[in-house]
């Protein structure tokens, strides 16, 4: 069963990773967090694997049994160490190539909504939004105050209820394992995009229905979509 033309869809992003490249800002607030508690940080590579994750389910992800007591502390120095950055004159957090112009072209249609569905915090998702000038696009916003940590299917079914669009006529793209099995978790077409932080057999394994190299084909994708290959 193909998309009917008239249905109105959701079109669900996740931010880190995705929409902007945020990896060098959380890097480095979660060394500085780890070392401010005399903790051996974990390698670049490991803090990329749980970046879209909730903060508390990311940090915990990342410590020993041993260690686990300090999660409270941890966290609070992230988030520090985040809003720190944030603010110097240097602060870069880039959207990826195209991302404007995809945002600009989807939210222009009238078949179209968009929303978003990020580990980040709803301050966190103001900030960006207010400096990028993004909020003009988006319809729906869950972030992880408002919901479980992915890859519970939480913010989108959330997003379905209040956008009134059944999880038939949606897709969710996002760059990590999470955001993959969140979306199949809901039931909802998952697209993995291949310039995040989770390698290609990753988004794969954990049930993309489509990898795309470039915001442009999601247009394709919108234009093409058979329901039948997002069972």
């Amino acid at each position: 069963m193909k998309l009917v033309k008239q249905e109105p869809k959701l079109v669900i992003f996740d931010c880190d990773g995705t929409l902007v490249d945020s990896q060098h800002i959380i890097i480095k607030a979660m060394k500085t967090a780890f070392e401010a508690h005399d903790l051996a940080p974990p390698p670049d590579r490991d803090i990329r694997g749980i970046i879209g994750l909730s903060l508390t389910v990311a940090v915990e992800a990342l410590l020993t049994e041993a260690q686990k007591s300090k999660l409270p502390e941890l966290c609070e120095v992230f988030k520090a160490s985040f809003i720190a950055q944030r603010e110097l004159p240097d602060f870069h957090e880039p959207l990826f190539a195209g991302a404007r112009e995809i945002l600009r072209e989807l939210s222009a249609r009238d078949d179209i909504l968009l929303g978003v569905a990020t580990g980040k915090s709803r301050r966190g998702v103001d900030k960006l939004f207010e400096r990028e000038n993004l909020g003009q696009y988006f319809f729906n916003i869950q972030t992880a105050d408002d919901a479980p940590s992915k890859p519970h299917p939480g913010m989108i079914q959330q997003a379905n209820e209040q956008t009134g669009i059944a999880c038939k006529n949606t897709l969710m793209i996002g760059d990590t394992t999470f955001d993959m099995e969140m979306a199949r978790n809901a039931d909802v077409g998952a697209i993995g995009v291949r310039w995040g932080y989770h390698e290609d057999h990753l988004l794969k394994s954990a049930g993309a229905h489509h990898l795309i190299d470039q915001f442009s084909e999601i247009s394709d994708l919108l234009a093409n979509l058979d329901r039948t290959a997002c069972q």
